[in-house]
This record gives structure tokens, C-alpha cells and sequence, in this order.
């Protein structure tokens, strides 16, 4: 008998992104895209079985960094192992284009610095084939990977090609600068750009620990980038807020901006983990943003904002502690073993450390920070943190955290909870998650290698959100996974499923979906290591058509494409 479709996947729960009730039935595909939905007749070149699975779009991450990885690999894991099917990146403004040859080192430097990507990794990874952005995005188009990536025209770069030395010397912007940069960010969105992101955090710092070229840019520099944008008549504005200034001062910034140009906008929120509830102003604001008619949204980790720390990886809480250089450098084992000593262990649990990268410091925040097992939780009781338990054993937050940092002989790993567990609860999360202004973000793939492994989101929200709290329904949090994030930043091609949307799909094993504790894995350019983490009961990732995964393991299966720019909604 002959075939009608290309892929028929049966006798699943069909959740479609809408928010609306699950439906059992079939989804067609042919093409590439989804062609019939409902009892399907026709039999298809290639069958799943999803009884007692449930059947959803492609996952839409729209904050990553894959900006390298893009290049010289074909896998944007781990995002492509938890369900996501689209990535966009170039957030928070940093990246490799446009660049000049005389400033690849600055731009490592940046990258090295806010991102956590080796400088040793960049050097040999990137072949730096392209000078302007348009040809940066031809050498993306160029290579085939397992899904799909967008990108932002990010601003570090910008501003240093257009400006030179004074760029990253974070001088004022000349009004000819300005006019450069608003014609090549035009040229960057009739090329392909999903638009243009920045930073104004102070944290995000150069790997010398300097401030980034964007931080505290004018608003002036900001209204006339983003006039590019207007120029174009497409992008969105991407920008990550100096949170420590205040978001009451920030917001009118964003405001002022948008207003200006008046394109879409999406900034990163989230909340304290103490003090007052900084995140209801933020809401307010927000609301009434969308209210005068402002296109902006915000984006929300579903779960903890933190740090992995560990020995083999950026940060534990001795990395800057004077006696530890002497063994920074040992092979994992003969480390270990050196730290065994109890001179050597008295000396490091009472020294002081030296001054370092910001994040550094934070790998020293006793009362948030717990052990990470198998399978990991990140929203851990307080009792379980490392000031909690030394109280409890009347010991040192030093002592305790030292000896599981040499548990699994020396592999264990700790979790610091920067943000987002207000009081030790995710309720904040919660409220932030279910505004009607606000998206699911901040996956950060292919950043931060040695010190977050926040992509594997997707699983976090199916198991906590759904399963084991029922806070949010299955439907409400596909949307939240797929439709939502592709809507904010103008993918309407994506994230449902419906007849003549792409066929971006995923077959889960709900019931039995698990996250596993992040793993080091050494794949990356020069021998570079890097957080990965896996999960299992993704029977099948689906994209474009073809299945790139199936039963927790890549196919080979390479349909992935850049996406230039915002897509059509389908009919």
C-alpha cells in the first residue's frame, strides 16, 4: 500500500500549544510540516506508537548562547535533549559579529568573561570566516545542525566595530556613530537578525574584569539601534536590566525605548530570594507596559536561578583561596587526593579568598546552597543547605562543604540558589510564570559551561510544575513551553499543532520523564569541558519532520536550519 504521509504519530495525547484541553487522536506530517490532525486513515512512511504518551510541539528556548557552538558543532546540546526544537541566541548583547580581525581577542575576552566559554575553546573553535553579521549568519546557514537557531545582532560587537577602542572603552557614542550602528542593524534585520539584544548588568564583566562595552550604554545609543529596527520594520529588542540598580529605575529605560521604536521588547526577571517581594513592582510595571499598547514581555526560569559548583568545574567555594593554586592544575585524581591531607584541608576551610570574577564570591553563599544528587532538586528544604547543616552538626559551613566537594571521589556537586526561591519557595516562580506578560526563558545553552546547566528546563517544568506539584496543567505549561516563547519573538510558524505549522514535534513518556544530575563531558574545541545534562522519556524529538532523536538518543538526523528572521504565522 502506498504511503500518504511522511510520518504518522498514533493514538497520542495531542497537546497543541493552545492552552486547550488534550484530545487523543493522530498527527500526520508531510513535508516538513503537520498535515492532518484527528483519526488518520493513511499510513505513513514512518509510524510511532505514542499510546500512553503525550504528543506536543517543539520547545522554544529564546535566551541562549550558541553563538560558538553553533559553529563548530552540529548538536546544540543539551537543549536538543530535552525537547527544544528552536534556539535563539546572541542574548544579553554578546557574540562574534560583527567583528573585525584586529578584535577577535577583545570579543573572547567578553565572551570568556560574561558567558564562562574558555578562551582557549573560542580560539580553536572558531574559524572567524565572516566579518559583518550578514556573513556570520551565512556561516551558520552553512552547516547543518540537529535543530534549529536564530540569532540576535548583539551589541558588545556592534559597538566595538563600529567605535573601535572607544567602544570597548565604553566612551559616549558620536552622533556618526550612532547613524552607523542604526544602518547596520537595519542591514543585519533585512538579512536575517531576530533582532538586537544588550546588557546593562553590572555583574556581566570581561574575563580581565572590565565592564562589558554596553553597560550603562545611553538610552540615546539604545533609541537609535533599535530605530534600525523600526527602519526594517521587524526585530526585537532583547535586553537583560541592572537588576542590582533597581528595576523601578530600570523598567522607564525599557519603556522609553520601546516607545521609540516601538518594536517588541523582552527583558529577564525574577525574584530575590529574600527581603521584600522585589518582583510584584515589577509585574505592575509590566502590566501597565501592555496596557498603553508596549509589545513587552518577560522572561522567567521556571525554577531556581543558580550556580553548579564543584571541583572539576569554574566555581566551588575555594577556587580563590591562596593555598588551593597549588593544586588547581593536578590531574583530577592526584587533586583529590591532595585535599585529602588535613593540613592542607585545616589551611583551606579558614583561609580567606582573594578577590575574583563576581560570580566567584557567590559560590560562598552558605544558607543557599545545597548538595546536588541524582536525580537533582533544585528547590531543596533550607534545612538542606550548607550553613543549615553546619548549624545542625555544629560545625563550619567550610567544613561541611568541603568534604562533599570530595565525595564521588571528588565529582560530587553543589547548587547555589542565586534567585528565585524566595524564602526557600518557588511561589514567586509561580506568580512570574502565570502573568499574562511573561515567558518561559533563560536556558542559556552553550554558555557558561563550567557553572549552569539551566537548558534541561523543559524537563524541569513538565516534572515539577505538572507532575509532581499539578500547580500548572499539562496544557498551560506546553503552551508555556512552545507557543509562548516562539510568539514573543515573532516565530508564529512554530510551537503548535495545527495543519500547515512546522512539524516540530515531541512524543514524551510523561509519567516516567526524568531529570539526571549534570554531567562533565570533554567535546568541546581544544578538549574543553562542559556541563551537560540528560534526561529520560523523550521517546521522539521531531524536527522539521524528521525524528532527530528517538528514545533518549540523537539519530544523526540533522534537519536543523538558521532561521532568518520572524516567520509568518501559517494558515
Amino acid at each position: 500500500m502506498s504511503t500518504a504521509y511522511d510520518l504518522v504519530i498514533r493514538g497520542g495525547t495531542i497537546v497543541d500549544g493552545t492552552g486547550q484541553a488534550p484530545i487523543i487522536g493522530d498527527v500526520a506530517v508531510a513535508g516538513g510540516k503537520i498535515a492532518a490532525i484527528g483519526k488518520i486513515d493513511g499510513a505513513g512512511a514512518q509510524e510511532i506508537d505514542a499510546r500512553d504518551r503525550i504528543v506536543t510541539p517543539g520547545f522554544v528556548d529564546i535566551h541562549t548562547h550558541y553563538d560558538g557552538q553553533a559553529i563548530w558543532s552540529e548538536r546544540l546540546s543539551p537543549s536538543s535533549s530535552h525537547g527544544v526544537t528552536t534556539v535563539v541566541m546572541g542574548n544579553c548583547g554578546v557574540g562574534f559579529a560583527p567583528c573585525r580581525a584586529a578584535d577577535h581577542a577583545l570579543l573572547i575576552k567578553v565572551m570568556e568573561g560574561v558567558e564562562d566559554i574558555p578562551e582557549v575553546v573560542m580560539a580553536e573553535g572558531l574559524p572567524w570566516t565572516w566579518e559583518t553579521f550578514p556573513q556570520y549568519l551565512d556561516a551558520l546557514d552553512a552547516r547543518q545542525h540537529d535543530i534549529d537557531v536564530a540569532a540576535y545582532l548583539p551589541h558588545s560587537p556592534l559597538r566595538v566595530y563600529v567605535m573601535g577602542q572607544r567602544g570597548a572603552d565604553r566612551a559616549p557614542a558620536t552622533p556618526e556613530d550612532l547613524a552607523k550602528m542604526r544602518d547596520i542593524t537595519r542591514a543585519a534585520m533585512e538579512a536575517g537578525a531576530m533582532g538586537f539584544a544588550t546588557s546593562r548588568l553590572v555583574i556581566h564583566r570581561t574575563a580581565d574584569g572590565r565592564q562589558i562595552p554596553t553597560f550603562d550604554a545611553a538610552t540615546d545609543e539604545l533609541k537609535a539601534i533599535t530605530a534600525g529596527m523600526a527602519d526594517a520594520g521587524r526585530g526585537t529588542l532583547q535586553i537583560v536590566l541592572d537588576a542590582f540598580r533597581g528595576m523601578d529605575n530600570e523598567l522607564p529605560i525599557l519603556r522609553e525605548v520601546v516607545e521609540s521604536c516601538r518594536r517588541p521588547a523582552t527583558f529577564t526577571i525574577g525574584a530575590g530570594n529574600a527581603g521584600p517581594p522585589n518582583w510584584t513592582s515589577t509585574l505592575a510595571n509590566l502590566s501597565a507596559a501592555t496596557a498603553a499598547g508596549l509589545p513587552i514581555t518577560g522572561q522567567v526560569l521556571p525554577r531556581p536561578i543558580g550556580l553548579v559548583c564543584g571541583l572539576e568545574l569554574t566555581i566551588h567555594p575555594f577556587v580563590t583561596c591562596p593555598s588551593y593554586r597549588a593544586v588547581a592544575q593536578l590531574p583530577h585524581t592526584e587533586m583529590v587526593k591532595t585535599l585529602r591531607d588535613p593540613e592542607l584541608r585545616r589551611k583551606l576551610i579558614s583561609e580567606t579568598p582573594e578577590p575574583g570574577h563576581p560570580l566567584t564570591a557567590m559560590g560562598r553563599t552558605w544558607a543557599w546552597m545545597f548538595p546536588l544528587n541524582d536525580p537533582p532538586d533544585y528547590a531543596q528544604p533550607l534545612s538542606n543547605s550548607m550553613a543549615a547543616q553546619a548549624q545542625a552538626q555544629g560545625r563550619t559551613p567550610e567544613e561541611v562543604a568541603y568534604d562533599w566537594m570530595l565525595e564521588r571521589d571528588g565529582h560530587a556537586l553543589m547548587y547555589v540558589a542565586l534567585g528565585n526561591f524566595h524564602d526557600g519557595k518557588l511561589d514567586a516562580v509561580y506568580e512570574m510564570l502565570t502573568h499574562p506578560d511573561c515567558v518561559i526563558g533563560l536556558g542559556d545553552g552553550g554558555a557558561h559551561y563550567g557553572a549552569i546547566c539551566d537548558a534541561s528546563f523543559p524537563t524541569s517544568t513538565l516534572n515539577h510544575w505538572v507532575r509532581d506539584s499539578g500547580r500548572i496543567s499539562l496544557a498551560a505549561a506546553v503552551r508555556m513551553l512552545s507557543r509562548r516563547p516562539a510568539e514573543a519573538v515573532g516565530l508564529r510558524d512554530r510551537g503548535l499543532l495545527r495543519p500547515g505549522y512546522k512539524a516540530d514535534i515531541n512524543v514524551i513518556d510523561a509519567a516516567n520523564l526524568k531529570l539526571h544530575i549534570p554531567t562533565i563531558v570533554r567535546d568541546l574545541p581544544a578538549g574543553g569541558r562542559r556541563l551537560d545534562q540528560r534526561a529520560t522519556g523523550y521517546d521522539a524529538t521531531i524536527v522539521a519532520g524528521l525524528v532527530i532523536r528517538r528514545n533518549d538518543e540523537a539519530t544523526g538526523v540533522l534537519p536543523g536550519r538558521l532561521v532568518r528572521g520572524p516567520q509568518a504565522e501559517r494558515p
